[in-house]
């Protein structure tokens, strides 16, 4: 009996945590069971082929909201091409109704549902004996041609007895992220997501996940996104994790954490302080600062303690934020939604992620959905489309200024020159992206695509033509964003400014030891013409980084000053150069 576990995936770097347990739970069992894994951009007829060409007796599908559609497509296809072939499903889109979809999809012989390990176990042994599946808890099957869905399995008391997927061969994982968990559930219950059908948290033994994080450590993987719905839901556990991997750092590797950022105490935060650039990534579910909202969604989240932790940890320069917001939550009118934005972007997080309403088969949310008059896509992901406090009109807006956040502030590619224009022409962070998205509107921006260069092009025609003031000023501050950038010559619509002899004044500059050790200490002995590939020196009319430093004040006088970029930086994981103001 040959078994294929698969999955598509949204992008190539992810790997499928799911899949692995699986194969891993039944491997002293049953040998012949193999995983391969494809992405929703692949060609249909390549996987198709893919996999009717190693020819499984059965095929697993992994479903989620991302690619069921193309999955039934695949399973349609594959009982065409081969009607012996066994079809199963799992996951969290297949879940919640198994009948239904068993029923919609002639192709589709069994769904198992709830957590897999053991009924996958089950499944694989009835399948080998030939045995019937009619007392096999979280199973779904067919049999005469009507469907049959037995009782929920219990879950698994002691996750230690799941054993680990992961081994000290990860060559399989080199350039992609790997998932961990080191907890199933959740302890909340908020409406709109898919763990709160499972009540209370359950986790595995601190020897088992230091056992898993040192193979992590020792292979030098480039990510590690922890899975748990919330991570330090338990202070015990989250930092002895967060202790043990600061002590056995290798200097490389990054975890991200899914965090409730007001369960953040003092000694977290004392502990904090001081771990390695770039260790720990944050991502913190706010949603929405709207009081009512919050209470409809069934939240309980303490924003002004949250800003306060964002704050701290922030002022830190150590740990990556990633702040959520949700659009189409019950009472948030577009203009409440604005509130939200503004509060959660004036914590200036590294990332700020704007998502939109999913109304997920099973959670409470779409039960209830004519409460609220929600209107959403009747296709996965099941996005909101309107409910009694948004038009799809406001909706579309807020899908230009999702796309202008993305661009010029997720990106970091424009971080000073976005905040000399908030700063100092905008009373409302929101205002500015809803401009400049309508900008990007009337324009036709959005129709096609663009090169780094342009980017920084339209901001500058964006400011010429809705700021006016200080043109030049506000040109020097997108030059330096874009060095600080990008190695190599300014673009044509930069102006170039020259002092007389700048080629032998910044080799003079470079063969002056007393420089070197200022500026470039990791170029001690190395030749000046072997620098000059890592670096660039430009000048500009006015002092830029002091004008950063006083916090964007528009009122500054000019100056020719020089900057020198260091683009050889490596552990800084904030900046994509070191830069320095000099004198040549």
């Amino acid at each position: 009996m040959k078994v294929l576990l698969t999955t598509l995936s949204a992008k190539y770097v992810h790997t499928t945590l799911a899949l692995r347990y699986l194969k891993t739970y039944v491997k002293n069992e049953f040998e012949n069971v193999y995983i391969e894994e494809y992405t929703i951009n692949n060609k249909m007829d390549y996987i198709l082929g893919e996999i009717y060409k190693k020819k499984y007796d059965i095929v697993c599908f992994s479903c989620y909201i991302w690619n069921i559609e193309k999955t039934l497509i695949l399973c349609k296809n594959l009982k065409k091409v081969n009607p012996n072939m066994r079809i199963a499903l799992g996951g969290p889109e297949v879940s919640f109704d198994p009948q239904k979809v068993m029923e919609e999809n002639p192709s589709v012989d069994y769904i198992m549902f709830g957590e897999g390990e053991e009924t996958f176990k089950e499944f694989l042994g009835k399948q080998s004996r030939g045995e019937s599946f009619e007392h096999v808890p979280g199973i779904a099957y067919k049999k005469e041609g009507k469907t049959y869905v037995n009782n929920e399995r219990a879950l698994i008391k002691n996750l230690d007895s799941i054993p680990s997927p992961y081994d000290d061969d990860l060559s399989e994982y080199e350039n992609k992220i790997i998932y961990y968990e080191s907890s199933r559930g959740c302890p909340y219950n908020c409406s709109y997501c898919l763990s709160s059908t499972i009540r209370g948290v359950r986790f595995f033994s601190m020897d088992r996940v230091k056992r898993d994080l040192s193979i992590f450590i020792r292979n030098n993987v480039r990510q590690v996104k922890f899975v748990d719905r919330t991570f330090n839901a338990n202070k015990k556990h989250s930092l002895d994790i967060m202790k043990f991997l600061k002590e056995n750092d290798n200097g490389y590797t990054n975890f991200h954490f899914e965090i409730t950022a007001d369960l953040i105490d003092g000694e977290t935060m004392e502990f904090l302080k001081d771990v390695r650039e770039g260790l720990f990534q944050f991502e913190i579910g706010v949603q929405s600062t709207n009081d009512d909202t919050i209470k409809e969604i069934d939240r309980n989240v303490n924003f002004e303690k949250l800003s306060k932790v964002v704050k701290m940890v922030s002022g830190f320069k150590n740990t990556h934020l990633h702040l959520d917001l949700i659009a189409g939550l019950p009472f948030e009118t577009y203009d409440i939604f604005k509130k939200s934005f503004d509060d959660v972007y004036n914590l200036r997080p590294e990332q700020l992620q704007l998502g939109f309403l999913k109304l997920l088969k099973g959670s409470s949310i779409r039960v209830n959905e004519k409460k609220h008059g929600y209107v959403y896509k009747d296709e996965a992901p099941y996005e909101i489309l309107k409910n009694d406090y948004m038009s799809y009109e406001d909706i579309l807006k807020l899908k230009d200024l999702e796309e202008m956040v993305e661009i010029y502030y997720n990106s970091g590619h424009l971080k000073h020159s976005v905040e000399y224009i908030v700063k100092n022409f905008y009373t409302s962070p929101f205002d500015f992206y809803e401009e400049l998205g309508q900008y990007w509107q009337l324009e036709g921006l959005f129709h096609v695509s663009h090169n780094k260069q342009k980017i920084y092009k339209i901001l500058l025609d964006f400011y010429n033509e809705k700021v006016k003031e200080k043109v030049d000023l506000f040109e020097n501050i997108l030059k330096f964003d874009y060095m600080s950038q990008h190695k190599g010559s300014l673009p044509s619509f930069f102006k170039r400014i020259s002092i007389d002899n700048m080629s032998e004044r910044i080799h003079d500059f470079l063969h002056d030891e007393e420089n070197i050790i200022k500026y470039l200490g990791q170029y001690e002995k190395v030749q000046a013409k072997n620098i000059l590939k890592k670096i660039e020196v430009i000048n500009f009319n006015y002092d830029i980084l002091s004008l950063i430093n006083k916090g964007y004040e528009k009122d500054v006088e000019e100056s020719i000053t020089t900057i020198l970029f260091d683009y050889d930086k490596k552990t800084k994981v904030f900046e994509k150069s070191m830069y320095y103001k000099i004198k040549l």
